[in-house]
């Protein structure tokens, strides 16, 4: 019983994922992107567990999901420090703003 429940959940969290990639592809602003991203990394943990529990081995695959949150975490906040000492949200915004009047 709860191999297939693993199994379903696992599959709704990946197929939840698709919507992501869109958001990474087209997203408006680096900010989106890097929110999308972010989501697939949190994503991509719970799923660990999930196969730690299909393969009995909860306790193994549970290190591996809080040493790849954790880099996942650190990985935001380097990027978004980044984008923070590169462009300014109001620059990025009015830049859109202009594109928009433009087209």
């Amino acid at each position: 019983m709860i191999d297939w429940f693993s199994i379903v959940m696992g599959t709704a969290l990946f197929l939840m994922m698709i919507p992501m990639v869109y958001r990474i592809w087209v997203g408006p602003t680096p900010f989106d992107r890097m929110l999308a991203v972010n989501v697939i990394g949190t994503k991509t943990a719970v799923l660990l567990v999930i196969i730690g529990t299909l393969f009995g081995r909860v306790d193994m695959f549970v290190d591996f999901a809080i040493a790849y949150a954790l880099l996942n975490f650190v990985s935001a906040i380097v990027v978004s420090r980044y984008l923070n000492r590169t462009v300014s949200l109001r620059d990025m915004e009015e830049k859109e703003k202009a594109k928009e009047v433009e087209a």
